[in-house]
């Protein structure tokens, strides 16, 4: 009959010395080297089974430490690794967690009744129900396969059991719920099942037993695995060494703070009764406590902890990562720094660039080529990664595209780059293949038109070399493969929905030789030491862990199914806390104990552990301090820019520069003279410039009709005017309160033109771009603008007419405080002499329209030109231009930014 021992060691730095000794110092050794089938220090006849590869390489050490001398090792192995190990079974293998969750998928969406048990709004709403009831049926199968396997009918038995522990009431209210879970986990039990298949093949290693088995774990084995070490025991010598909880073997202080960590039979009295006076409690020398006002304080002092531990010499550092906010944040700041974070968890495949870039491209297509989703999209390092230039390209896209404020489609898109070719194509590029992610396809076909878009728009390439890039690759890969058997058609919306599924299901895990400073869950530290471990998210909302919610079953029914409970993970959680603490000469544990302005509360754990030590008389627990290295920074006074640049003197000027340079120096110096100017912004909602635009476009046809009766005018104007707003209200809706607006104003713009005629004036020219070389000694600039009108009376004189979308009181102001150089400036533009300038305001005021005369027309024109040589000499002389703007001029200003308005 082989032999049969479990040995337990306490928790602490030197357990794996002491399973090393416990592994050399066995009966079964001793019997094998009696019976002279153990040469010395051969250890090859023994296998060993450990729970992570770490423990490997732990163990091995230790085994070195313990032998003097060389030796052979045993085999030591993971239990999926000995599996993976195996060879294949000729007709058995396991169907993939994809084609699990689409085939279920599949046939859940057919049923009506579910969709409105869940309140599913759209198919793919049951994609998650399809993962939940997977997790679940995995976890039933898990708990109940090797009940199931001895007894067909106990199942069934433990799972009525398992409901009459709920209430009648609730009961009834579940039994639609757990029906289902019943039904769907019994569905799932074939031999192709994943878990069905692990454990037949545990079964098989037992079977095939021909090496004594030391098990090596830092929990309890779960129903599949005790069931696999009772069949491998049965025929060959087994030794089980695990962790010893009991309270004897356990630091008196954890075991009086937290005694439901301790086996069941072992518990002491409640911690809030009198201490036992077996228990010896003292302040944990290994424990420090750190409450940091906000986040970023809590990184910033995590960072400088592990700089300050590195700098003392230590090498072997861990950063428990309890609130993975705060752990991301400092790895940033060490990153930073220089030191490099094996973080050994990783992160969700879902937020790296490789997958946001995937991600982009689906929600470009689901959108229809919304603008802001294209142009990030284009910026994607991913995308057209091999065209020369792209930055440029895709910068001059982008002015194009919000210049002609296009919010979306693939026409509109390409039809505003046509100035820009090479953009033009690339975005026709895009179109084409989003065309190929309509109808419905099988996931292979999904597969398939992904594949092809990221070849034609040279993705794939750039994906291969990048790391996470490269697992994305083999994703798509390996559910093209493990999906043929789904021979179901999936929607767009489906197949974008299970994709974002995958990537948030597979971590991404970063290849790092550096371990000097690991980051791992709290697990992760198992059996594990470390110099020092830093813990973040010490606090009420982290530790312990929050419980994700599961659908359907109650802790009660967990419980009696064999389940993991709240219960049983908060207590293995605990057990991870104590372990951590008594394997480790330095821990720190630290939280935020402010959050949104509210106090927030240290972990429950950590106060028990004070209450109790405060309890006993004994000293409180350590607090943490570090310390930051301050920086000496030089002040700096502010001052106002005053920038002088005479070889940037610009060659042609407008009106509106000129008023620019009036308005604030600076200004001109940033926007005319560096040629900065601020990106348009997309807007669904017309703004009062395009009001202008539209109505200067409406006018300048109208009146380059040429002669037309009085009596057809306002048809005309009407035709021409709804022509123009049909256009813009395709675009927004919008757009109807501007035509409303125009059409108050028809009748009296119309007035006012048979007034206008009956004075003798009559449209000579509209819409005219017009230049003139102003002159001085030493140079000279080139004035450029566009006059909106010119009329002209009988005896040959002119006047030049500026449309304005106000009312008549506003252009009065405008004009009596000087404020715009406009009219004055198209005078000088003009060739011809004129004598009047006029601005037409297009609001009536009082049913009427009345012009706005620049007064002492000819003397502003001369004061002008005067006053734009005198400038334009002065920039070329080296004068400063200031930013001497006024606050009304600031607030819409494109650089405020630039020149820091406020901080001088």
């Amino acid at each position: 009959m082989p032999s049969s021992a479990t040995v337990l060691i306490p928790p602490s730095a030197t357990f794996w010395d002491d399973a090393a000794r416990a592994l050399l110092q066995s009966e079964l050794r001793a019997q094998m080297a009696e019976a002279g089938n153990l040469a010395a220090n051969d250890l090859s006849v023994v296998r060993v089974v450990v729970s992570t590869f770490a423990h490997i390489q732990l163990l091995k050490s230790a085994l070195a430490r313990q032998i003097d001398g060389a030796f052979i090792p045993p085999t030591i192995t993971s239990l999926s690794e000995y599996i993976r190990l195996l060879p294949p079974v000729e007709g058995v293998s396991a169907t993939a967690a994809s084609e699990r969750l689409m085939s279920l998928y599949a046939d859940l969406r057919q049923h009506a009744w579910l969709k409105k048990l869940f309140s599913a709004r759209r198919n793919t709403d049951l994609l998650p129900l399809a993962e939940i009831l997977l997790a679940l049926s995995d976890e039933l199968t898990q708990a109940m396969l090797p009940s199931l396997k001895a007894s067909p009918a106990a199942a069934d038995a433990r799972w009525q059991a398992a409901l009459e522990q709920l209430s009648p009431v609730a009961r009834n209210l579940l039994s639609d719920e757990t029906q289902l879970v019943w039904t769907i986990w019994k569905s799932q039990l074939d031999a192709n099942d994943a878990i069905v298949t692990r454990y037949a093949q545990m079964m098989r290693i037992a079977q095939q037993a021909h090496l004594p088995l030391f098990w090596i774990s830092p929990v309890e084995p779960d129903a599949m695995e005790q069931a696999f070490l009772d069949a491998y025991g049965a025929r060959q010598s087994l030794a089980v060494i695990k962790l010893d909880w009991r309270t004897d073997t356990i630091n008196s202080t954890y075991a009086a703070a937290w005694p439901e960590m301790l086996i069941a039979d072992d518990i002491p009295e409640p911690f809030f009764d009198d201490l036992p006076d077996s228990l010896n409690v003292a302040t944990p020398a290994a424990l420090k406590l750190y409450a940091a006002q906000n986040l970023e304080a809590e990184a910033k002092a995590g960072a400088q902890t592990i700089i300050d531990w590195l700098q003392e010499g230590k090498t072997n550092l861990a950063i428990v990562a309890q609130d993975r906010v705060v752990a991301r944040r400092i790895r940033a700041l060490l990153e930073r720094a220089q030191i490099v974070v094996a973080d050994e968890t990783g992160w969700k495949l879902s937020t790296t660039r490789a997958a946001s870039a995937i991600a982009a491209w689906l929600e470009l297509v689901a959108a229809r080529a919304e603008t802001v989703g294209l142009l990030d999209f284009l910026k994607s390092p991913f995308v057209f990664a091999a065209l020369e230039d792209k930055a440029d390209l895709v910068m001059q896209s982008e002015v194009a595209l919000r210049r002609a404020n296009v919010l979306s489609g693939w026409d509109a898109a390409a039809n505003a780059l046509t100035a820009i070719p090479q953009a033009q194509r690339m975005i026709n590029l895009l179109a084409q293949q989003a065309s190929g992610f309509a109808g419905r396809k099988t996931l292979c076909n999904w597969i398939t038109a992904t594949n092809q878009t990221l070849d034609a728009i040279g993705m794939r390439a750039a994906l291969q070399v990048d790391a996470a890039g490269s697992q994305l690759i083999q994703l798509l890969q390996d559910i093209s493969q493990d999906c043929v058997q789904v021979g179901h058609t999936f929607s767009f919306s489906e197949w974008r929905a299970f994709l974002n599924l995958q990537l948030e299901a597979k971590a991404f895990v970063q290849l790092n030789l550096d371990k000097r400073v690991v980051m791992l869950p709290l697990n992760g530290a198992r059996l594990r030491a470390f110099d020092a471990v830093l813990m973040v998210g010490a606090d009420a909302e982290h530790l312990p862990s929050q419980p994700t919610e599961t659908l359907f079953f109650a802790n009660v029914v967990r419980r009696e199914l064999g389940l993991a409970t709240r219960e049983s993970r908060q207590r293995q959680q605990l057990r991870d806390v104590t372990e951590l603490l008594s394997s480790n000469d330095c821990v720190v544990m630290s939280w935020q104990a402010h959050k949104n302005g509210e106090p927030n509360p240290v972990s429950p754990w950590i106060e028990r552990l004070e209450l109790c030590l405060a309890r006993a008389g004994a000293a409180p627990i350590a607090r943490h301090d570090v310390q930051i290295a301050p920086r000496t920074l030089q002040a700096s006074a502010a001052v106002m820019p005053a920038p002088s640049a005479a070889q940037l003197l610009p060659k042609k000027l407008s009106a509106s520069g000129y008023n620019s340079l009036v308005a604030c120096p600076y200004q001109f110096f940033a926007t005319r003279m560096l040629g900065l100017s601020g990106i348009d912004e997309l807007s669904d909602m017309p703004e009062k410039r395009d009001y202008g635009d539209w109505l200067h476009q409406i006018l300048a046809q109208f009146h380059q009709a040429g002669s037309v009766p009085s009596s057809e005018r306002a048809a005309l104007l009407q035709k021409i005017s709804d022509q123009v707003f049909a256009h813009e209200l395709d675009k927004s809706a919008a757009a109807l309160g501007y035509y409303a607006r125009w059409q108050k104003a028809m009748p009296a713009y119309l007035e006012w033109i048979s007034e206008r005629e009956s004075q003798g004036w009559h449209f000579v020219l509209g819409e005219e771009k017009f230049e003139k070389v102003l002159c001085w000694v030493d140079g000279e600039v080139i004035l450029h603008g566009r006059v909106d009108r010119m009329d002209e009376n009988e005896n040959g004189e002119r006047v030049v007419l500026d449309y304005k979308s106000t009312n008549q009181l506003a252009l009065r102001d405008k004009l009596k405080h000087g404020e715009d150089h406009q009219l004055p400036f198209y005078g000088l533009l003009s060739d011809t002499p004129l004598s009047a300038a006029l601005y037409i305001p297009l609001e009536a005021s009082k049913d009427k329209i009345k012009e706005v005369e620049a007064p002492q027309f000819e003397t502003w024109q001369q004061t002008l030109a005067e006053q734009i040589v005198h400038n334009m000499q002065a920039i070329a002389e080296g004068a400063p231009l200031p930013a001497t703007g006024p606050e009304p001029v600031c607030q819409y200003c494109d650089v405020r930014g630039l020149c820091r308005k406020g901080a001088w």
